[in-house]
């Protein structure tokens, strides 16, 4: 234990420095700016809504302590007790200092009708990317989880449900961030190292929580808006338009119908390749 609190703050930084471990330059995330808007997947009381959990999710929801806490602050603090300083105030947004590279990140899932698709065409052009899923469908679909990681993707923790977290209380996030994170780990064998808040609201809890959870927090860049199903061609000029070094796409592979985000990306990813740019991830 004594060495995992040493080592606590020197592996986040460690991660970091290594975080598109493909590229030839070593950078570091951003988090040089607010938190972008609440993510529009579909605000409570409108839009489209993904599948309801099934009898076996809802027991598999365990109780918050029954999840190994994992602190990532420079000095750990006890179990289920609010994480001491450094706790991050605001999530990364972006990478700097990495050359041609770009971070392509999916939400909400996985679902068995549009993630399968995602995989196969990253897996076509041998690309990775960050898929943050809801553990009320990770825990009816742990088969893609699987493939996820042995695609060598990255796969982050999006809550259990799917809540406003400003909304809830503390007690409640720490249950929708631990509840996925165990179903993660028990899934996969490795806990999650990084999440996202739904619809991108955070607050002081939910990072304070995530630290406590071993997770960093990463927000976006270029927003797809995919999840309004504007048109495949729009969604493909959006990522285009806004592809630079260092960015971080928001997408959806689950929430709705998802075919225009799969379309989508079978036609910018090539032509990101084209352009230049690798598409990675962050790692260990």
């Amino acid at each position: 234990m004594k060495k995992d609190q040493m080592n606590g703050g020197r592996r986040t930084v460690l991660r970091l420095a290594a975080a598109l471990g493909a590229t030839a330059t070593v950078g570091v995330l951003s988090a040089d700016r607010f938190a972008p808007a609440p993510e529009p997947r579909s605000a409570p009381g409108g839009g489209s809504a993904r599948p309801a959990a099934g009898p076996q999710a809802r027991a598999a929801r365990l109780r918050p302590s029954a999840y190994r806490l994992q602190p990532m602050t420079s000095s750990a603090p006890p179990p289920l007790r609010r994480a001491v300083p450094p706790v991050r105030r605001r999530p990364f947004l972006s990478m700097s200092g990495v050359g041609r590279s770009m971070v392509l990140t999916f939400d909400d899932g996985p679902d068995p009708r549009y993630t399968p698709a995602i995989l196969e065409t990253l897996r076509r052009y041998d690309c990775r990317a960050m898929f943050f899923v809801c553990g009320e469908m990770a825990v009816e679909n742990q088969d893609l989880l699987r493939e996820m990681a042995a695609d060598g993707h990255v796969v982050g923790n999006h809550s259990w449900s799917h809540p406003l977290i400003p909304k809830l209380r503390p007690s409640r996030i720490r249950d929708e961030l631990g509840s996925t994170s165990e179903v993660i780990e028990r899934t996969l064998g490795a806990a999650p190292l990084w999440y996202r808040a739904p619809y991108g609201a955070w607050n002081r809890h939910s990072f304070e929580i995530g630290a406590e959870l071993g997770m960093e927090p990463l927000a976006w860049t270029v927003d797809t808006l995919d999840w309004k199903e504007p048109g495949t061609d729009t969604v493909v000029r959006r990522v285009l338009d806004g592809a630079a070094p260092g960015v971080v796409v928001l997408s959806h592979d689950a929430g709705g119908n998802r075919s225009q985000s799969v379309a989508a990306l079978r036609r910018y990813l090539p032509r990101l390749l084209d352009d230049g740019y690798q598409i990675t991830v962050p790692r260990r």
